[in-house]
């Protein structure tokens, strides 16, 4: 039997889990899906690769790009974005090969395409971690001007702190994009802390989480006449792309 997984801490309930699950069984496909909970990406080699039959792994928050040290190769890709969140196992045992790829691009630029207006010329990254390269390199190639935004500004690498976000910056930035963890179950009070009193009906506010499937900032976006996005359908995008790579 073929095992894949998903790589991250904390896991909790995993979208990437029940999906695969249920597309094995619908497909009578012979394999299994498990959560690889590790505290630490120094026990990738112990607790994740000597699994039995191990054929494809995605990786989440934290190691989406912690795991990149422990790839042979990294597809191109995936080194522009500079994170990687699926793993193509080449072989086995002492001849395994490990090839990091990103499905985050698809998923995310499927999903963002058809709610882009003519306004959306600029944008907010919130968040710094993995998924926000991905967010990175899709603005990119549709043009749309970024900026970052996390706890501690960052003027060498185009990085603003949330102190510094006037209503003025949110009203010239009509698409928002989440990529914190931030107000993700369980912990669903929280949001980012932006002035959200100048979002206005013009604003596309776009969050990665899908569980709640309305976050906190988008409830408060949504408030404002802002149209809004969770990431399930981002999500969805990016585990069918994996399982294409997984099977190239």
């Amino acid at each position: 039997m073929k095992t894949y997984g998903l790589v991250g801490y904390p896991l909790g309930h995993s979208f990437s889990q029940d999906y695969f699950t249920k597309k094995f069984a619908a497909e009578n496909i012979d394999a299994q899906y498990l959560n690889f909970q590790i505290e630490d990406i120094a026990l990738f080699p112990e607790k994740v690769l000597t699994t039995p039959g191990l054929a494809g792994l995605n990786v989440t928050i934290p190691y989406k790009q912690k795991v990149m040290q422990f790839l042979d190769e990294i597809d191109e890709t995936a080194q522009k974005i500079g994170a990687v969140n699926v793993v193509k196992i080449i072989g086995g045992g002492s001849e395994m090969r490990l090839r990091g790829c990103n499905s985050d691009v698809v998923g995310f630029e499927n999903s963002l395409r058809p709610l882009l207006k003519p306004c959306h010329t600029k944008a907010f990254i919130l968040g710094t971690g993995g998924a926000s390269k991905a967010v990175r390199y899709v603005l990119e190639k549709l043009g749309i001007d970024y900026q970052f935004v996390s706890r501690n500004a960052d003027a060498a690498n185009n990085i603003l702190s949330y102190q510094q976000l006037t209503a003025e910056l949110i009203e010239n930035h009509k698409l928002i994009v989440n990529c914190t963890p931030l107000g993700m179950s369980p912990k669903t009070d929280a949001c980012p802390d932006i002035p959200y009193s100048a979002i206005g009906a013009d604003h596309l506010c776009f969050d990665l989480i899908y569980n709640p499937e309305t976050t906190l900032f988008l409830q408060k976006a949504k408030e404002r006449g802002a149209t809004i996005k969770n990431g399930l359908d981002m999500l969805i995008g990016q585990a069918v792309r994996a399982w294409e790579i997984w099977n190239e």
